[in-house]
């Protein structure tokens, strides 16, 4: 678990194809004087874990699956990469629930200055955007970021002056590929409220005593002591 807020940019050192998957040497001075091997790093948002450490960089694998649905197969080396240790139990949460498991790849549409703030716009692919609320929290490249508006199939966010300097953000140019993962409430909340109806993502109707497909009813909260 994570929390979206960067503790420092790293630099990828070199990748290679290894078993269907990549193996890939991040370096990261302020990581590596913390970590230890099997610690959990979000890189830019993909949870990503250390399997050697040596110098100031970490050696770490991605697989075939998370190599397919982010954004690793395109980094090159030198790439600036946002990272962030594990979240522990000790630890103040600055920004919102990050599991670092990447739902899918958006694209920057674009980028705007107004003062000292940065707005950048962000296509993602529909089905995702019913997760994605004004004033919500979203992570692009593992950054927590809230959402300052949206439309149909995109969305923008506001960039303060300290998210700038200690992010890959500055680098982001229009065109360019971002992991998003949307917040893991709201898909439980739009889980909830359908009733179960979706049998794609979680357990079926049969599965959740009490549940009628597609709403939850005063009877079912009343069953389970939600409401006298």
């Amino acid at each position: 678990m994570f929390t979206g807020l960067i503790y420092e940019v790293g630099r990828l050192v070199h990748s290679f194809a290894r078993g269907g998957g990549l193996q890939m040497r991040i370096a990261a001075p302020k990581i590596i004087a913390e970590a230890q091997i099997g610690d959990s790093i979000a890189s830019n948002g993909v949870c990503l874990t250390i399997e050697q450490i040596s110098g100031d960089a970490f050696e770490t694998h991605a697989g075939a699956e998370t190599v397919g649905l982010t954004t690793l197969g395109q980094w090159r080396p030198g790439q600036a990469i946002n990272l962030e240790p594990a979240l522990r139990p000790s630890d103040r949460m600055g920004g919102h629930f990050v599991q670092g498991h990447v739902d899918c790849t958006g694209v920057c549409i674009g980028s705007q200055q107004e003062g000292d703030t940065v707005y950048y716009s962000f296509e993602i692919p529909a089905e995702h955007m019913a997760y994605v609320v004004r004033k919500g929290s979203i992570a692009v490249d593992g950054i927590s970021l809230t959402v300052a508006d949206l439309s149909r199939g995109d969305f923008s966010v506001a960039i303060i002056p300290h998210t700038m300097a200690h992010t890959t953000l500055p680098e982001l140019k229009s065109g360019d590929a971002v992991n998003i993962e949307t917040d893991i409430i709201a898909k439980y909340v739009r889980r909830l409220l359908a009733g179960a109806a979706d049998t794609t993502s979680g357990p079926s109707d049969d599965t959740i005593p009490g549940a009628s497909r597609g709403a939850i009813t005063e009877d079912f909260l009343r069953e389970h002591g939600f409401a006298e």
